[in-house]
């Protein structure tokens, strides 16, 4: 176990450098004057009166050097947590990632509760009952979840319960309260700081306006998790080693969940990595629809100003974001699937 963890983690660094690697050249498509926002910000850019000043910032920040040597300084500063200026966010963009992860985080974690509590289980239940009732209805939901663009969740939820569940991160008269002195921020997650704070009125204004991003992110995702539970654990239920823990009479909750299930969840464990990255990385169309101010819409924001500062450092982070599922979930084999450690 140990030796396949160490293998996994030697080869982190590898596929790190190749992110870099391809986030960097896509940004050589930009001219050298917009590259410039890496490393300069507003306030040095205004003071700029003539070509030949922006020349010399080109020369002095090396971007009219080599690729090879431009990419070296890059990847110099993503050391050293520089990433560059953000006009969008006025701040650098290492601080504005920092800024919005907590409310895409708390986004995330309350989105996850759904997916592990019920994407799973339905899928199970269904392929267990195949073509009764029940399987029909959540195939139907699967199907429909999966084929509704986000985009179009989000305005029918909006159109129809926006009075009762509205847009936004908090109401008027909560920002205050959550400003003045006498709330404790911890997390900057302001469900969890209500809690830890006593104050379950903004617990309750958070969560209110949290229900709509959560239901959209929550019923795509839970789609496509149930439907590959569902066919994971169909294949594994037609399995010899399923047909002969029955022949040997044990009980049926014993057969699904012992031996059927864990082996199921292989493929299962895959898709809800690369989903909970995909949310920890900032749901760029829900948080722009439910103007939730996370990592998100920052960075829908940042694409239509051409940040090019923020646009690369947040491809840098959800890259990382991806990575690391990734690694998690080979580690998850080894849990699963015991064959996974001799390898």
């Amino acid at each position: 176990m140990l030796a396949y963890i160490v293998r996994r983690l030697l080869l982190l660094p590898v596929v790190l450098f190749g992110v870099t690697l391809i986030i960097f050249a896509m940004v050589q498509m930009v001219g050298p004057y917009k590259r410039l926002s890496l490393y300069v910000n507003d306030a040095t850019l205004a003071h700029v009166r003539s070509s030949e000043e922006l020349v010399r910032l080109v020369h002095k920040y090396g971007l009219d050097r080599p690729i090879y040597e431009q990419y070296a300084g890059w990847l110099n500063g993503v050391f050293h947590g520089q990433l560059g200026y953000s006009p969008t966010a006025h701040l650098m963009v290492q601080d504005a990632l920092v800024k919005y992860l907590p409310t895409t985080a708390e986004l995330a974690l309350f989105s996850l509760i759904p997916l592990v509590f019920f994407a799973i289980r339905l899928g199970v239940f269904s392929a267990v009952r195949q073509n009764t009732i029940g399987d029909h209805l959540t195939r139907i939901l699967a199907i429909t979840g999966w084929s509704l663009p986000t985009f179009v969740a989000g305005l029918l939820l909006l159109l129809f319960f926006y009075k009762w569940f509205p847009a936004g991160r908090l109401s008027v008269w909560t920002i205050p309260i959550v400003n003045s002195p006498d709330w404790h921020t911890f997390t900057r997650m302001y469900t969890i700081d209500a809690v830890l704070n006593g104050n379950w009125r903004v617990f309750l204004d958070a969560l209110r306006h949290m229900v709509l991003p959560i239901v959209t992110l929550s019923y795509i995702s839970w789609a496509l998790i149930l439907r590959i539970t569902r066919s994971s654990m169909l294949e594994t239920l037609r399995q010899d080693y399923v047909t002969t823990a029955r022949a040997k009479g044990l009980p049926e909750r014993v057969v699904i969940n012992r031996h059927a299930r864990r082996n199921a969840l292989i493929p299962v464990a895959t898709v809800a990595g690369w989903t909970i990255a995909g949310l920890m990385g900032g749901v760029v169309i829900t948080e722009t629809i439910f103007n939730y101010p996370g990592l998100g819409r920052f960075a829908a924001s940042a694409a239509l100003q051409l940040d090019i500062a923020a646009v690369l450092g947040f491809a840098l982070f959800n890259g990382l974001l991806l990575v690391t599922a990734n690694l998690v979930v080979d580690v998850m084999y080894a849990f699963i699937d015991p064959r996974v450690r001799l390898e």
